[in-house]
């Protein structure tokens, strides 16, 4: 009878002998079980390290034929750096700043118009919003009581002139007397004591009628001026413009004075526009430049006007110039007290270059500009920047003018790059 064991299998180690079996064990067997054998803990790490490797070469492989699929990109000689561009020369142009300032519009001229005679309002011809030339009336006042005191003025004027006429004629005979009696005397008629009287009689009567006609003249002086005063019961306008407020009606008692105005008149054409102008630009002001002021009411209306003069001291608080500006107003569109804005120019006297804002590098090496000389080499300058208006830039040291300058800045040229020039071309003539 054969061995049913397999000859290349080791024989199954024998059954060591055991204690007595505890009938209260459940896990006791009867018999003590061989120990494990150490071949196969190492084939089953041995089976695990040629898993983890197999999987690590798979990945290995599929990431390297990836890789070759693409191929390098292809670099050929001289294409590195160079690049296409377009060039420029900077324009010159002649340096102006402006300032933008808050300002206010003032009347030309601007009157309150008070009464000069003492009454009541008879009958105004004139109101608000009304433009009137110089000379129109504008109110009638009833005036009673200076017409008396004209009355009593004028009688006294006759009263004067009649006392001048009586002393005339006492002067006449006290002369005629005075020389009469110096002949008696010289005739020793009369005594000389009489001669004496007359004399004196004639000399009294001759003051009497100087002091007659100085009476007349300040008769007639009053006269005039309640003549005068009487004619300011009709007010009028001293000069042409816009009555801008009424206070007096028919009836309304008006009394002579700086009580309570009864208009207001402006002069509007040209208004004045007052701004007040900073210290660091103040000196730059030049009377005479024009200035062109807006107003949000009128978008897109600039107003012309000229700088006239200065006030000459700076205000010690806010340290600003106190600048007038008439501006032509026919139409009257700007009303006093309205709010506008006034664009100053300020002229430099230097040239400056303009340039596009595209052709500005800014970085850590400050504000550039690319060149390209004779060779076709970049080469970057250092600029100052005098003006930004956006869309250009006003360059005021760095360049003579003679620059190609490239006229888009591109970040990745460096100094000394070779570049190709862009040529423009040509416009073909039309036929």
């Amino acid at each position: 009878m054969s061995d049913p064991t397999p000859a290349h299998q080791p024989p199954a180690p024998p059954l060591l002998p055991h204690a007595p079996r505890d009938p209260h064990d459940p896990d006791d067997l009867g018999f003590t079980l061989p120990a494990a054998a150490q071949t196969s803990r190492v084939w089953v790490v041995v089976g695990l390290l040629v898993v983890v490797g197999s999987l690590f070469g798979y990945g290995y492989m599929k990431h390297r034929g990836a890789a070759n699929a693409v191929p390098p990109p292809v670099v050929q000689a001289g294409e590195a750096r160079t690049q296409r561009v377009q060039v420029f020369k900077a324009k010159v142009v002649t340096s102006d700043q402006a300032i933008d300032l808050p300002g206010s519009v003032k009347a030309l001229e601007q009157t309150l118009i008070y009464p000069r005679a003492s009454g009541y309002i008879r009958a105004w011809h004139a109101d608000i919003g009304d433009k009137v030339p110089a000379g129109f009336v504008l109110a009638e006042i009833d005036i009673p009581d200076l017409d008396a005191q004209l009355n009593q003025a004028r009688a006294q004027l006759l009263a004067s002139q009649a006392a001048i006429k009586q002393a005339q004629a006492q002067g006449a005979y006290s002369k005629s007397n005075a020389a009469r009696y110096q002949g008696l005397a010289d005739q020793q008629l009369v005594a000389k004591a009489q001669v004496e009287q007359t004399q004196a009689q004639a000399a009294t009567d001759e003051a009497t009628l100087a002091a007659s006609r100085a009476n007349a003249a300040a008769a007639e002086a009053n006269v005039r001026r309640l003549q005068d005063l009487a004619g300011f019961s009709k007010v009028t306008a001293p000069f042409a413009g816009t009555i801008t407020t009424r206070t007096v009606d028919r009836g309304a008692l008006v009394t002579e004075g700086n009580g309570t105005p009864m208009f207001t008149l402006v002069a509007a054409d040209p208004v004045r526009v007052f701004v007040d102008v900073p210290q660091n630009v103040a000196p730059s002001i030049k009377l005479g430049a024009e200035v062109l002021v807006t107003a949000r009411e009128y978008a897109g209306r600039p107003f012309k006007g000229k700088i006239v003069r200065q006030s000459g001291a700076y205000d010690p608080n806010l340290h600003t110039m106190s600048t007038q500006i008439d501006v032509p107003n026919p139409d009257g569109a700007l009303s006093p007290g309205m709010f506008v804005r006034a664009a100053l120019s300020l002229p430099i006297p230097h040239d400056v270059y303009e340039i596009p804002a595209s052709a500005l590098y800014s970085d850590a090496q400050g504000t550039r500009v690319a060149t390209v000389d004779a060779q076709h080499k970049v080469h970057y300058v250092k600029i100052g920047i005098e003006r930004d208006t956006g869309a250009t830039l006003q360059v005021a040291t760095g360049l003579t003018g003679d620059e190609q300058i490239i006229k888009v800045s591109v970040p990745s040229l460096l100094d000394g790059d070779a570049v190709e020039v862009a040529v423009d071309a040509p416009v073909a003539a039309t036929k």
